[in-house]
């Protein structure tokens, strides 16, 4: 008999674990209470990259850069292969001792990574030749994608392999965490995989299982479109905290961090307008593509929820027997997808999960400070 399990949140990882579940044998039910991929993953940069320099981390997200390749090649969606670099700027020392260490460190990982200094960006990116840089790094197995493209295409894969997808369908978890209530019915199922971004917490809370996650809110940009965008590489700036890639013929820039909790179901979607005008002189100051006479336009912006744990690791795997987490992923959650999804759904119906992420390694009451995710190790 088919084991019954139930994934509550269809964004990134949620239909990812639904699809390959569902492939694997098992009777899988996808809830979202909106439309897939509404959520963070919506809103999410698109970037993806292997240049990490913990162990796990980089084979997770080698992983994910495959099946987001797989998938292109199968023309589902449109990876669009992209240098990442990340920079320190001139006289900001303590980021690029950083940007040096972690560079030799994901090297020891196997990764294609390779320091450059200010002559060589110059050279090799000439559309960001006007950084004065002590150091970069460039990233070779890296590119983006339209984050929804993903997220429509496994959910669709999901239903193929059989899978229910239950779009604007709100639940509530009852019993041990097993039960899944919707406002016309009520399911019990062999497990259930949470993995409602910032709303899981509270979704746990109401079968009384705590855990030790805060969502904070994040912000972007889009510009409109410029001749030369194409050429600006997917960088992050360690020294200003910001980092940009090439979307639509202009550039997505994103930042403006607020490093506290929020409540997900009160809080601006909208980008603060002081956001968008540092995010502006950051583009003057950082990109030397010609745009004529014009400056750098908005075309949209807007704000999202990432999710935040006491050691910015995930929470991934079981908090009771048949009850599962996933989330706390400090803004790299859409980017390992497809590999956290696929961990998750083997351990799900019985294979091994990823010990660092074990969710039991804490309490769940546990207090901390909420730390972005998008900087540079050290």
């Amino acid at each position: 008999m088919s084991r019954r399990v139930a994934v509550v949140g269809g964004g990134a990882l949620g239909v990812t674990a639904a699809r390959d579940m569902a492939v694997r044998g098992a009777d899988a039910t996808l809830y979202e209470r909106d439309e897939v991929g509404s959520g963070a993953s919506g809103r999410a940069a698109g970037i993806a990259y292997d240049a990490f320099a913990e162990d796990v981390d980089a084979a997770v997200a080698e992983r994910a850069v495959e099946r987001f390749r797989e998938l292109d090649a199968e023309g589902a969606i449109e990876f669009a292969d992209h240098p990442y670099v990340w920079f320190a700027r001139a006289g900001d020392e303590r980021h690029a001792d950083a940007v040096r260490e972690s560079v030799e460190r994901m090297r020891a990982n196997g990764r294609d990574v390779e320091l450059l200094d200010a002559a060589a960006i110059a050279d090799r990116f000439p559309a960001i030749a006007s950084v004065d840089v002590a150091v970069a790094a460039v990233a070779r197995n890296a590119g983006y994608l339209d984050p929804k493209s993903y997220v429509r295409a496994m959910a669709d894969r999901a239903a193929a392999a059989g899978a229910a997808v239950e779009t604007g369908t709100k639940v509530a978890l009852a019993d041990d965490g097993t039960t899944v209530e919707t406002p016309s019915d009520t399911e019990s199922f062999d497990a259930v995989l949470v993995a409602a971004g910032a709303h899981t917490k509270r979704l746990l809370a109401g079968v009384g299982v705590p855990i030790p996650m805060k969502p904070y809110r994040v912000q972007a940009l889009a510009t409109g479109p410029f001749d030369g965008a194409g050429a600006v590489p997917t960088c992050y700036d360690a020294t200003a905290g910001r980092y940009a890639r090439p979307r639509e013929g202009g550039l997505l820039v994103g930042d403006g961090t607020q490093e506290r909790e929020f409540d997900p179901d009160d809080y601006d979607a909208d980008a603060d307008p002081a956001f968008e005008r540092a995010s502006l002189d950051w583009l003057d100051d950082t990109v030397s593509t010609e745009r004529g006479e014009s400056e750098f336009g908005i075309r949209r912006s807007w704000a999202g929820l990432c999710t935040a744990t006491p050691d910015r690791d995930p929470l991934l795997g079981p908090v009771e027997s048949d009850l599962f987490v996933a989330t706390g992923w400090h803004g790299h959650g859409f980017m390992r997808a497809p590999a956290l999804g696929e961990r998750i759904a083997e351990a799900i119906l019985g294979g091994d999960g990823i010990e660092a992420f074990d969710p039991r390694r804490f309490d769940g009451d546990e207090s901390f400070e909420v730390v972005e995710g998008m900087t540079v190790e050290e």
